[in-house]
């Protein structure tokens, strides 16, 4: 077998975040579930949109902020998802291709806009996401290259590409690629309402052996094993043939395998910000530890790393040089 030329390939959502600071009572005026994310469709964004004030515009995306994290951590990854030829399309394939990540997905030439996710981010940190998929919803089986998923040690997927049927096809197409080739399928779960909507789905995801790597916050892995006790949670992931990586914010996180269940903790911060990517970045940096040869607990750690610088500013994308501040706590790469 060839070395991947790549070590992480992401698929998923290609989004530009509009971010904006509200307080408790902006959600209940707009009747929004805090702490969840919900799907809009064009006239709930624009009419949102206009209600928020001052917005913050950055390129996001979970798995493309994940992507953009383990680029940053020294890693040679490629990203794949669908934009429209549109001022925010471009302002993402520029954003994404200036972090030196592998970007080739052809633009939709027709169809919806490009994707956005309104993020309105309470004093407490917590960020309420409503997206509106757009032209991110076409990506299709059409644009799955087989040469591109096998020169990647880890193909990672998002569990939001469930949504759109399309999409669903084009994440099994490259998780089989992958899987013929050798190489493994990381899934992260996205959210705990993406779980209650497809959780038969996703727990064969895991079973049938098509995913080797799996990410999850408590709420998520909850909602994944039906049960509000989090050990019963962690008994049973360990009966499944994964890797799982579970995040408990400022609890830090759990990787649990058949053989070992291990608590990391979280690293320290000044203030959170904004909770926006902090889970993508976790697995950034996990996911840049497993490519560089770091043991579980040290990749856990390297995600709290990541997360943690994530979470002190507004906006999912890290504002550090996170391979310098990863030497500077004594990871050596």
């Amino acid at each position: 077998m060839a070395a991947p030329a790549l070590d992480v390939l992401g698929f998923g959502n290609a989004i530009v975040d509009c971010l904006a600071k509200v307080d408790d009572d902006f959600l209940a005026k707009q009747a929004l579930n805090k702490g969840s994310m919900a799907l809009i469709d064009e006239a709930r964004a624009a009419s949102l949109y206009e209600a928020m004030g001052q917005v913050t515009v950055i390129s996001g995306g979970s798995a493309a902020n994940t992507i953009i994290g383990a680029a940053g951590l020294g890693c040679k990854t490629g990203f794949v998802g669908k934009l429209k030829a549109d001022s925010l399309g471009n302002q993402f394939a520029h954003d994404i291709r200036a972090a030196k990540v592998v970007f080739e997905t052809p633009f939709a030439v027709d169809g919806p806009a490009s994707a956005l996710c309104l993020v309105l981010v309470t004093p407490d940190g917590q960020r309420t996401m409503n997206t509106f998929l757009g032209a991110s919803g076409n990506l299709t089986e059409a644009d799955v290259d087989p040469e591109l998923v096998q020169s990647a040690a880890i193909t990672y997927l998002e569990g939001y590409l469930w949504d759109p049927p399309a999409a669903k096809q084009a994440f099994l197409k490259a998780a089989q690629i992958a899987e013929e080739a050798g190489r493994k399928v990381a899934l992260t779960l996205s959210d705990t309402f993406c779980v209650d909507r497809y959780r038969p789905e996703f727990m064969a995801l895991i079973q049938d052996g098509v995913v080797q790597i799996l990410f999850a916050n408590e709420s998520e892995l909850h909602a994944l094993y039906q049960t509000s006790d989090f050990n019963t949670a962690i008994a049973a992931l360990r009966q499944e043939k994964v890797l799982g990586i579970v995040t408990r914010s400022e609890k830090g996180s759990v990787v649990v395998s058949q053989n070992d269940v291990l608590a990391v903790p979280a690293f320290p911060v000044e203030e959170v910000v904004d909770t926006t990517g902090a889970g993508d970045l976790f697995a950034a940096g996990f996911l840049s530890g497993l490519s560089k040869g770091l043991d579980h607990t040290a990749c856990a750690r390297l995600g709290a790393l990541a997360a943690a610088e994530v979470i002190q500013h507004i906006g999912a994308r890290p504002q550090t040089d996170l391979a310098y501040l990863a030497r500077q706590n004594g990871f050596e790469f």
